[in-house]
């Protein structure tokens, strides 16, 4: 076996993994999954494979833009670049829909934030505080509509970036 070599699977490793999934596959599936800076290390225990296999494709993750790696830290530590992921949400967006389709979605989201904004006061979810009750189900229904406006926001973010895309033949900037 060579230093980059997957860790030998064991029986609960085949069955956390789909038949054919190579080491490069699980270390993309793990990275996207968590949520917060992870050593290469713990990354490959929910890989199952080596160590120097997780940093590998860590590595190579990294030079791909998909993965942000904090090397100051000790060991090294890895997360999922988010911008990475909404730069490929939104180009899934643009080649799915038409211009007119993203431009009739942003007016929609917009229509649904100004009411958010409007019932609770406020331009920022932030700034909404929803344990002021004492009642359970307004607390429920208040951190509901919070958390729906924080995707509303998201979402205008995701298609404007579409838009972009789509008016600029697959570009940010236009050419």
């Amino acid at each position: 076996m060579t230093e980059f070599d997957p860790a030998p699977e064991s029986e609960g490793s085949q069955r956390r993994w789909q038949e054919g999934t190579d080491t490069f596959g699980r270390v993309y599936d793990v990275i996207l999954g968590i949520t917060s800076p992870t050593t290469y290390t713990e990354i490959a225990e929910l890989a199952d494979c080596s160590s120097n296999a997780a940093k590998k494709h860590l590595d190579r993750l990294t030079e791909m833009g998909i993965v942000r790696a904090d090397r100051d830290s000790r060991p090294p530590k890895y997360e999922r670049n988010e911008g990475y992921l909404e730069w490929q949400d939104a180009s899934r967006i643009a080649d799915e829909l038409t211009l007119e389709e993203i431009i009739d979605r942003v007016k929609a989201l917009e229509e649904q934030r100004a009411e958010y904004e409007s019932q609770f006061g406020t331009t920022e979810p932030a700034d909404v505080s929803v344990f002021d009750y004492d009642n359970h189900e307004t607390i429920h229904e208040r951190m509901t509509a919070v958390s729906e406006w924080q995707g509303v926001i998201r979402d205008i973010r995701l298609y404007e970036l579409a838009r972009q895309l789509s008016q600029n033949d697959g570009h940010l900037i236009p050419a």
